[in-house]
């Protein structure tokens, strides 16, 4: 048996990951797709402007419907765009967005990063949040 702590560690021996200050500068970039795995209630409670909202566990159902997929006809050749834009995953505190980049990897998306200390580091950093 492994722990929800060994399965994050793991995860975080495989993947990018970045820190906020990273990430502010990553948003100026309109390419960037930021992705905030936290749950609904979560998310409105405060998230990151640009942010697109797909929890943890809806991540690989619903990371067809991204805005850069949406509108395409073809949605696999789509998310084929998608995967080669730079992809940052968030939550709180940075566990779920660990291993939400790890399925991202594994689903074949390159440029994903997952943001360490998650949302609670964004606000302590003094970053703007929405609501």
């Amino acid at each position: 048996m492994k722990s929800s702590q060994q399965l994050v560690a793991e995860a975080k021996a495989v993947i990018k990951e970045v820190d906020v200050a990273t990430l502010l500068s990553a948003l100026d970039d309109h390419h960037t797709v930021l992705i905030d795995v936290r749950e609904t209630d979560e998310y409105d409670k405060g998230h990151i402007d640009r942010s697109v909202n797909y929890p943890r566990g809806m991540l690989e159902m619903q990371i067809h419907q991204h805005p850069s997929v949406s509108h395409h006809f073809e949605p696999m050749n789509a998310l084929e765009e998608l995967s080669s834009k730079p992809i940052y995953v968030i939550c709180r505190s940075g566990a779920r967005s660990a291993l939400a980049t790890q399925t991202l990897m594994n689903m074949g998306f390159e440029n994903v990063m997952s943001v360490a200390g998650g949302m609670n580091a964004w606000s302590e950093a003094g970053y703007p949040i929405e609501v």
